[in-house]
């Protein structure tokens, strides 16, 4: 009975595979990118800009941009937020 789902749990399936592949290629970027902190917030603004321009051209999605921009406040209140209040 020692052998029985030995090979299912060694073996894993080529769709975890690509995923586990992807997951490192993403990281390896990502900690290529960590020491370039102004090209990286130049990113983050260029992204926000192009949003906002996409949302006033098209002159629509103001629902989604509110519901984005309660949700990266939120976001912003959490990270200034102590952990515990002593």
């Amino acid at each position: 009975m020692e052998g029985v789902g030995a090979e299912g749990a060694s073996a894993a399936s080529p769709v975890a595979q690509w995923g586990h592949d992807v997951w490192r290629m993403y990281q390896y970027y990502l900690d290529k990118t960590t020491p370039h902190t102004v090209y990286r917030w130049i990113g983050t603004f260029a992204a926000i800009a192009i949003y906002c321009l996409r949302v006033y051209y098209v002159q629509g999605y103001y629902i989604i941009a509110y519901g984005l921009g309660i949700y990266i406040l939120n976001l912003l209140i959490g990270f200034l937020s102590p952990l515990v209040d002593p």
